[in-house]
């Protein structure tokens, strides 16, 4: 699954981000949907609001999100074949908004997917 990118969404939409992939259960602050320039906002992949406000992007904390996380997406394969299938047309570019731009949803998302598919 090599066509995923990531991207914070106050960053500007480039040509090159393919499909353009929300992935936050909550809409960006300040931002407009035409600013947003999303194809799809896949609330159902991101991470629940207890495990959201748990890590609250705590780096210290990253390797059990990242665990836990990857439990959620494993109960949630409706949503992961959406986004697959999706990936399966060309590139895509998750959309974050948090500003800690190593440690989020989209980057452990997006590790997940890749090492789900070696």
């Amino acid at each position: 699954m090599a066509g995923i990118a990531v991207k914070r969404a106050y960053d500007p939409p480039a040509p090159d981000d393919g499909a353009r992939v929300l992935v936050d259960r909550l809409w960006p602050r300040g931002l407009t949907h035409e600013a947003l320039a999303l194809d799809l906002w896949l609330k159902e992949i991101a991470p629940t609001d207890a495990l959201r406000h748990e890590f609250h992007h705590d780096p210290a904390l990253w390797s059990e999100f990242q665990r836990q996380y990857a439990a959620e997406l494993e109960a949630n394969p409706a949503a992961v074949q959406t986004l697959r299938e999706l990936v399966a047309t060309g590139p895509v570019t998750l959309i974050y908004a948090a500003k800690d731009e190593t440690h989020n949803n989209a980057v452990a998302l997006r590790d997940w997917l890749k090492g789900r598919d070696r």
